[in-house]
């Protein structure tokens, strides 16, 4: 990979802006993305990310007064990216004296500059400091009135491909036998279906072989199951796209994690397929486990 085939993006600005919410936000949209990255390394980080040939061609970097006296690097680094063709923007986060100063009060934490707790002269000799930089900048929000959501938007609507970011959606299907995924959002208990377990010719397929399948869509209780989830997810999702989640593991469990929900699990991502705001997959946790007893 070429310099100028990698897109980055240097987030910076005020502490308490919101530089964690948005680094975030782009590395919910597919960026590669490093938090408090030393100028002085961003050189060396780009040639390795140019020589790596692995793909990586969107970086997100958080580059703030927390890295002391390498922050006056950033300057030097920004020319060594010039004269070498990487193409990159500064996001520039800023927010009024007020917001910042409520933002520290509630999460009792001390500005980098004001370790004696001066929280507005620290401020003041941070904005000074940054001027320069913010001149530079080719994107500059003010988070003074955004929610973290709003401020997620924003960031998607300058730097994703589609805009808005895509509610990334996990269909998973596992056993109770071993135990809750702890990533999950919403659980659904599917062992009261017709179990495959004990019909001897199903016994060593999955929920994804057809056999299976027919067996356990054919009763008329997952059939109306499977509607009125589907039913209640739908009801869900654009609130959970509205209000601006990123991501949501649905799970969907019966005794082994590999007949029932399995085939649920299939059944509810070809349906939430259908969505354009969102990426949906579909994982088996446990379909390669030794089935035991059902």
């Amino acid at each position: 990979m070429v310099a100028n085939e990698m897109h980055m993006v240097i987030v910076t600005g005020l502490s308490g802006a919101g530089k964690t919410q948005a680094i975030r936000a782009l590395e919910d949209l597919g960026y590669f993305c490093v938090d408090n990255m030393p100028p002085t390394l961003i050189p060396r980080f780009a040639e390795l990310l140019a020589l790596s040939g692995d793909g990586v061609r969107q970086v997100g970097l958080v580059v703030d007064i927390r890295g002391g006296q390498f922050f006056q690097d950033l300057f030097e680094a920004l020319r060594y990216l010039d004269l070498n063709g990487y193409q990159y923007e500064i996001l520039f986060l800023e927010a009024s004296d007020e917001a910042l100063i409520r933002r520290f009060k509630e999460t009792r934490r001390r500005h980098p500059l004001s370790p004696q707790g001066h929280i507005m002269e620290g401020i003041g000799e941070e904005r000074r400091r940054l001027e320069e930089l913010r001149g530079r900048a080719d994107k500059i929000i003010d988070t003074s009135d955004l929610s973290t959501r709003q401020l997620r938007e924003q960031v998607a609507e300058l730097f994703g491909a589609g805009g808005r970011e895509k509610l990334v959606i996990t269909v998973l299907s596992f056993g109770y036998k071993y135990g809750l995924p702890l990533d999950a959002d919403l659980v659904v208990d599917v062992r009261f279906l017709p179990n495959p377990h004990y019909v001897e010719s199903l016994q060593g397929l999955t929920g994804r072989d057809v056999p299976v399948a027919d067996y356990v869509l054919a009763s008329p209780v997952t059939r109306e199951f499977l509607q009125r989830f589907l039913d209640l997810l739908g009801f869900l999702i654009p609130y959970y796209v509205q209000e601006g989640k990123s991501q949501l593991v649905i799970a969907i469990g019966c005794t082994g994690g590999q007949h029932r929900s399995v085939t649920l699990a299939e059944r509810v991502f070809e349906a939430l397929r259908q969505y354009k705001d969102c990426r949906v997959t579909v994982k088996h946790r446990d379909i390669s486990r030794r089935a035991e007893v059902e």
